[in-house]
C-alpha cells in the first residue's frame, strides 16, 4: 500500500480546524456563484483566480482568501452550506472524529446565538448520515474585548448545559500580533469553573511573558507552540513549563510553513517534541485556505519528518486521548481505530 493510500485509509482525529478556514475551493466557488448577481464581474474574477491557485497561493493570497470567505459567508443559508460541506469533506478524508472551532458573529437576520444554533443544527443533521462524531468549540478572538470573551464563555456554558453534547469548549485564537491574550484569563478561568474544555493558540510569534502566563493557566490543549524554544524566540523556562505540564500540542505542519512561522519542515518543532515523547496531534488548521487535508498532513510527516507507517498509526491512535469527549466515547473511538487496524493495515 502506498503512503498516500495508507494515510487516506488511516482513521484520524482532527482537533484543530477553523470552520471558515476549512472551506474548500469547491465550496468557495459555490459561494461566489450564489452572489454572482450582486457582485461586480471583475471582483468575481479576482476571487476565482485566487481560489483556483490552491497550493500555489502566496501567503498574501492565503490571507486574501480568509477575507473573501468572511465577505461571502454573510447569511444563515451560506453558513449552513459551508458547515455541511466541511463536515462531509473531513469524513471523505477518513476523519473519524472532528472538532470544529468558530467565532460566533451576527449575520444577516441572525444573532451570535443564531449563528451557533445554525452550526449546531448542521452538526446534528450530519450525525444522522455520517459515522463521524463532530464537536464544536466557540472561539474568542484576540481582537475582542474581555466583555465579549465573557459573553462567549457564558454562551458556551449555556449550550453545554443543553445536554446534546455538541458544544464542548472554548478556543482562544486570532492574529497573534494583536492584543494581549492575558487580558482574557478571567474569561478562561470562568470557562474552567463552568466545566468547559479550553484550548489556546500559544507562541505563534515570540512573546515569552504572554506564553508563560497562558501555559501556567494550564489549558487542556494548545495550538501551534511555534516559539517555545529559545532558538525560536522562546526561553528555557517556557520549554520546562510546557514539558512538565504535558499539555497536548496541536501541530499544524503545512499551516506553519505556509505562514512562514516555521522556515521549513526540516526545522519544524514537531520532531523535537515527538522525540521527547510529548503528547501531540497532527491537525490541518485551515485545510481550505492552505490547500491541505489531514491525510496530507500525515503524508508530510512521513516524507518530511521520516515517520514510519507504524509511527503514524500510533500517533493517530494517541490523538483520541486528547479529544474533548467523554471517556465512554473515547473507548468507542479506540475500538474503531483497532478494528480498522485489524481490517486494513498490516503492522
Amino acid at each position: 500500500m502506498s503512503v498516500q493510500a495508507f494515510c487516506r485509509r488511516l482513521p484520524k482525529a482532527e482537533l484543530h480546524a477553523h470552520l471558515h478556514g476549512s472551506i474548500s475551493t469547491n465550496t468557495m466557488q459555490k459561494l461566489i456563484n450564489d452572489v454572482s448577481h450582486t457582485v461586480d464581474k471583475s471582483e468575481r474574477d479576482v476571487w476565482s483566480t485566487v481560489i483556483n491557485k490552491e497550493g500555489k497561493r502566496t501567503l498574501h493570497e492565503c490571507f486574501a482568501v480568509f477575507k473573501m470567505i468572511h465577505e461571502l459567508v454573510t447569511s444563515k443559508e451560506a453558513l449552513s452550506m459551508v458547515t455541511g460541506d466541511v463536515i462531509r469533506e473531513f469524513a471523505d478524508d477518513g476523519v473519524c472524529y472532528l472538532e470544529l472551532r468558530t467565532t460566533p458573529r451576527p449575520l444577516k437576520g441572525i444573532s451570535k446565538r443564531g449563528y451557533v444554533d445554525t452550526v449546531v443544527a448542521v452538526i446534528q443533521e450530519a450525525s444522522n448520515h455520517l459515522e463521524l462524531p463532530v464537536k464544536l468549540l466557540l472561539s474568542i478572538d484576540r481582537r475582542q474585548s474581555l466583555e465579549e470573551a465573557l459573553d462567549t464563555v457564558e454562551m458556551t456554558a449555556e449550550y453545554q448545559q443543553k445536554g446534546d453534547g455538541v458544544v464542548v469548549g472554548i478556543d482562544l485564537s486570532g492574529d497573534p500580533t494583536k492584543g494581549d491574550a492575558t487580558t482574557f484569563l478571567p474569561a478562561l478561568r470562568k470557562a474552567r469553573e463552568a466545566g468547559l474544555k479550553v484550548t489556546l493558540h500559544v507562541a505563534e510569534v515570540p512573546n515569552v511573558a504572554e506564553t508563560l502566563s497562558l501555559l501556567e493557566f494550564g489549558p487542556d490543549r494548545v495550538g501551534h507552540g511555534t516559539c517555545l524554544h529559545p532558538a525560536q524566540g522562546g526561553s528555557d523556562e517556557l520549554v520546562k513549563c510546557f514539558e512538565s505540564k504535558k499539555i497536548p500540542l496541536e501541530v499544524c505542519l503545512t499551516s506553519n510553513v505556509k505562514c512562514r512561522t516555521v522556515q521549513s519542515y526540516d526545522v519544524h518543532h514537531f520532531r523535537d517534541w515527538y522525540e521527547r515523547g510529548h503528547p501531540m496531534a497532527l491537525c490541518t488548521d485551515d485545510k481550505g485556505v492552505f490547500s491541505t487535508s489531514l491525510s496530507e498532513e500525515y503524508c508530510v510527516a512521513h516524507s518530511k519528518l521520516n515517520m514510519s507507517q507504524v509511527e503514524l498509526w500510533k500517533l493517530s491512535l494517541s490523538t483520541v486521548d486528547y479529544t474533548f469527549v467523554t471517556d465512554d466515547l473515547k473507548r468507542q473511538l479506540r475500538h474503531k481505530w483497532q478494528d480498522c487496524k485489524q481490517n486494513y493495515f498490516q503492522q
